[in-house]
């Protein structure tokens, strides 16, 4: 195994982009570092496609993220409701947090951010040359991400999400020279990233590894000459994993994907619930019926009403509204459920999102109004005030539960 620190056709030589050429097994990679948001980096992927030097293509992007990149209609083809059901709604929020960056950039700078990766796509197909994407699935980054921080870390992230899909901020130069630099997710999580070794691992240095390891798992054919694209932050670290690592690709990408699963026994809801039946048992017991009946009443009022409340704020429909009602009580006894899954599979279902409502959720998201105009958008409002009042709902009524009993 070697490592070239030149490229191999003059065609690239000219681009002045940063280079490394690795063989391995009898297959020569040559990775290209590109900007993001270059367009001399779209200039330098063309001229090294063209050159006729490579036998095969790959592409610092997973499916999702191609598609997002070359179908601007592929979310009017989504499931929400199946989303919802599926516990995904963190991740499409992040996906569209991550899309409204994209384009507040594209208006900034004039460049669709990714082009490079686009075009290196684009080339391969029209030229018949095999295309292998390398890149880790953004929702598996997002969720062994949010496993490795702690319940304040994931609260940052979570108010950082909603805070870049609904604040229509200029895009900072700190975060312009990142992208210079070569990778979309470090510059849209910057803040998040230089803070927390951990967000740094997972969403750069195991991409590394990561894409080295499906760089040798899909370039097989022996003599094969392969063109990686990829963000320039990313080319050293897989230069070095593609050089030294010795473990089977796949053993590395098992591993790399694997997000480790929360407990099967909630003890957190199990205490929860152990503490809410307790006290209403403690209060029948010691008080009597008035007692106890007026604990539940207090219960259900707080969570019940809270819940609604954030419906409503949410602008859910009646029967949305009556959903939360019913389920922030019960919050204990649906454990891992949040309540405001409920709510806004109601709202998805009576305001059915149309085609228009997703073709519009990129642009909508930047403003408050068009959040609550938009009905995509309007249904993870309503999970996420719904969720918040059921949350405020259990303390309130928990402390007031306590200080009854006890007080």
């Amino acid at each position: 195994m070697t490592d070239i620190p030149t490229p191999l056709d003059p065609a690239l030589a000219s681009t002045r982009q940063p280079t490394a050429i690795v063989e391995r097994d009898g297959v020569h990679y040559t990775l290209l570092g590109t900007a993001h948001v270059s367009r001399a980096s779209v200039d330098a992927v063309r001229a090294a496609i063209a050159s006729g030097t490579f036998d095969e293509i790959a592409v610092e992007l997973d499916p999702q993220r191609l598609q997002g990149l070359t179908d601007p209609d592929s979310l009017a083809n989504l499931d929400l409701i199946k989303v919802l059901r599926e516990g995904k709604t963190a991740v499409f929020a992040a996906n569209l947090a991550l899309a409204g960056y994209q384009r507040r950039l594209a208006e900034k700078l004039g460049i669709e951010p990714g082009a490079e990766l686009k075009v290196a796509a684009a080339e391969a197909r029209s030229l018949g040359l095999p295309l292998h994407l390398i890149d880790r699935d953004v929702g598996l980054t997002f969720r062994r991400a949010m496993r490795r921080l702690g319940w304040w870390g994931r609260a940052k992230i979570a108010s950082g999400l909603v805070a870049g899909m609904v604040v229509n901020d200029e895009v900072d130069e700190d975060q312009i020279e990142k992208l210079k630099e070569g990778d979309m997710l470090e510059s849209a999580f910057s803040e998040f990233a230089a803070q927390t070794p951990a967000l740094y691992d997972t969403i750069i240095a195991e991409r590394d590894r990561y894409m080295a390891a499906r760089l040798r798992e899909s370039a097989t054919t022996a003599g094969a000459r392969v063109l990686a694209v990829v963000g320039a932050g990313h080319l050293q670290g897989l230069a070095r994993h593609l050089r030294e690592d010795t473990d089977p690709p796949a053993q590395v990408r098992e591993q790399l994907e694997f997000v480790p699963k929360k407990s099967s026994v909630p003890w957190f809801t199990l205490a929860i619930t152990a503490l809410v039946l307790g006290s209403f048992a403690y209060g029948f017991w010691r008080g009597g019926f008035d007692v106890g009946a007026d604990l539940v009443a207090q219960w259900v009022a707080y969570t019940s009403g809270l819940a609604a409340l954030g419906c409503l704020l949410a602008g859910g429909h009646l029967l949305s509204i009556v959903t939360a009602a019913i389920a922030a009580p019960l919050k204990p006894f649906h454990p891992g459920v949040p309540s405001g899954t409920f709510s806004a599979m109601v709202e998805a279902w009576i305001r059915k999102p149309t085609y228009a409502d997703f073709l519009a959720l990129r642009t909508d998201v930047q403003s408050a109004r068009g959040w609550y105009r938009n009905r995509v958008a309007r249904v993870l409002v309503n999970f996420t005030l719904t969720n918040l009042g059921t949350a405020i709902g259990v303390w309130i009524a928990g402390a007031r539960i306590l200080g009854k009993l006890f007080g």
